[in-house]
């Protein structure tokens, strides 16, 4: 956090290059804690020991539950007492928990896109049992396995590029309807200013949250769409194999995604955070020594800090957290159809 919060010196692009490296170095330990969870559980007791880890991870369920809901609460309440005016000293001890708050969300997050994976490396061993799939027909070697493999490898990167791009044009029907309600403030004084500004009249609020709501709502279509239909176009017109492969990339690929994405976000808005904080000090001049004055909001290294935030708040609350989502919903359909798909998968092109 502080090495990107060090970056906004320089300017919005360098933060958001130390965010993303930070982001991408994070996932070392946790994929290292996943896989030896893997090789020891399996060791143990087979496809059951992964079963029975995946079990136990579910079963604090409870913690990891406090551990997300710990973090809005925070960043809801800085928020409420921003909006009710109430003295500085406030919002500072809401902004520590809300930066608290970041770091256990993106410990909650990536809890869940563990589990999500022991989960899924369970129904997975179910899919090839119920679909009849050999295991040394599960090889690289095989060309449909392999090229399932690079469809599933993509997915996650297409569905966080959906709900991103959902996020934006959400975000940008916002803005739309706050500029629509003050061009309508057509009483504005001699600065310009009209009531709402004045805070003589209150904004319309219920139509900010109807086009939050819609918004959401119908963007989560189309990425929800790809999760269910693609292992089953895959399955059924490419047989098991290919559904298999897709299985095991979507897995792959999904984790490290989540895993930076949380962390990521988190670390952009806990970089901005800290210089609101004044812990951030401002350059001597001529030299890269830290003077007494502290940088806090205004400041240009804020504005980065901004810039970056902005950037990670749909990765860190929207695309990371559904990665799971995407990862354990394909492995329950393809379980659920893996009969079917054992029996009518891959004859629509001749494919056996």
């Amino acid at each position: 956090m502080r090495e990107v919060a060090e970056s906004c010196r320089t300017g919005a692009a360098t933060n958001i290059i130390y965010g993303l490296a930070l982001g991408m170095q994070s996932t070392i330990v946790p994929v290292l804690a996943l896989a030896v969870t893997v090789c020891i559980s399996f060791k143990l007791a087979s496809q059951y020991g992964v079963a029975m880890a995946a079990l136990g991870m579910l079963s604090t369920l409870a913690i990891g539950l406090t551990i997300d809901g710990y973090g809005p609460i925070s960043d809801n309440a800085g928020g409420i007492a921003e909006m009710c005016e109430l003295g500085e000293f406030v919002r500072d001890r809401t902004d520590a928990l809300d930066a608290a708050g970041n770091t256990t969300a993106a410990i909650g997050k990536g809890f869940a896109i563990g589990s999500a994976a022991l989960v899924s490396l369970a129904l997975f061993s179910a899919y090839t049992v119920r679909a009849e799939i050999p295991p040394a027909k599960l090889s690289l070697l095989e060309p449909m396995v392999v090229s399932g493999l690079l469809v599933g490898a993509m997915l996650p990167y297409v569905f966080s590029g959906m709900t991103m791009k959902s996020v934006g044009l959400a975000a940008m029907a916002m803005v739309m309807e706050v500029r629509r309600q003050f061009a309508n403030d057509t009483n504005k004084d001699s600065k310009g200013e009209g009531d709402i500004m004045r805070r003589i009249k209150s904004p319309d609020y219920a139509a900010c949250v109807k086009v939050a709501t819609e918004g959401s709502l119908r963007e989560m279509i189309a990425p929800a769409a790809l999760v269910i239909f693609t292992p089953l176009l895959v399955g059924f017109c490419f047989g098991k194999y290919a559904l298999s492969g897709l299985l095991i990339g979507g897995l792959v690929s999904g984790v490290q995604m989540a895993i930076s994405s949380s962390n990521t976000g988190g670390a952009w808005d806990n970089a901005k955070k800290y210089i609101e904080s004044g812990q951030l000090k401002k350059l001597i001049e001529g030299s890269n020594q830290p003077g007494q004055e502290s940088l806090k909001k205004g400041s240009d290294e804020h504005k980065a800090a901004v810039v970056g935030d902005t950037v990670g708040d749909p990765l860190k609350d929207t695309s990371g957290p559904s990665l799971n989502i995407l990862v354990k919903l394909m492995a329950i359909l393809s379980l659920v159809f893996a009969d079917a798909v054992n029996q009518y998968g891959g004859k629509i092109f001749g494919i056996q």
